[in-house]
């Protein structure tokens, strides 16, 4: 692991997250990019770079990063800051857990492999699916607990959650068992289908982590 001081990490972490809600509020103010695309736009980059953290800074200092978004996310939620990531339609509280799941996975797993692989489900998979499943999903639409889900949205998620174990396999526990990697797309597509109002984002994370954290 590279070792970089407290600051150099902090910069490294804070920086490009700063830049992209800064673009992304100037693309919503020129309505270049708005509601659920604006949103899963942010959720796709952040969580995508957030996912490798672990390999330039220390699990503690995630946790802190991570509590820090948490106050800043709540105050743009509640205040409407930063319109890409507050401005949809639909109540959700998905902004704030994300910013919670991602400190929770840090709390609860010291290997920077599972860390990566349960951020990217939160924000690979689940921001895909998100966008997949709000353009291409209405006709294909199903309820979950009274809120809406579609196949193809669920049908992206499990391709994507494939797509990162598969990559992500030299580096997994060696208890992984062939029968479990195959069933754990659909695992966390379930959890992520369950998931209303935004807690996914820590649902979905912990699953993983207490999957791979398990075997």
């Amino acid at each position: 692991m590279l070792q970089y001081t407290p600051m150099i990490d902090l910069i490294l972490a804070i920086g490009p997250i700063f830049i992209l809600l800064v673009v992304s509020e100037f693309l919503w103010r020129t309505k270049k990019l708005r509601g659920e695309a604006a949103r899963k736009f942010l959720h796709i980059l952040i969580g995508s770079y957030v996912a490798f953290w672990p390999f330039f800074m220390a699990m503690w200092t995630i946790q802190l990063i991570s509590l820090a978004l948490l106050v800043v996310v709540y105050i743009s939620h509640r205040y409407h800051i930063f319109h890409a990531i507050n401005g949809v339609k639909r109540h959700t509280w998905g902004d704030v857990l994300y910013a919670l799941g991602i400190g929770l996975t840090a709390t609860l797993t010291k290997n920077p492999w599972i860390f990566t692989i349960a951020i990217l489900h939160m924000s690979l998979a689940d921001g895909l699916a998100g966008l997949v499943g709000s353009r291409w999903g209405k006709r294909n639409s199903y309820k979950v607990l009274g809120f809406s889900r579609s196949l193809i949205g669920t049908g992206t998620f499990i391709v994507v959650s494939y797509a990162i174990l598969i990559a992500t396999i030299p580096h997994q526990p060696r208890g992984m068992s062939l029968a479990l990697l195959a069933a754990l797309p659909f695992m966390t597509a379930a959890v992520e289908n369950l998931g209303i109002l935004g807690i996914d984002n820590v649902l979905v994370p912990l699953l993983i982590v207490a999957v791979f954290s398990l075997v």
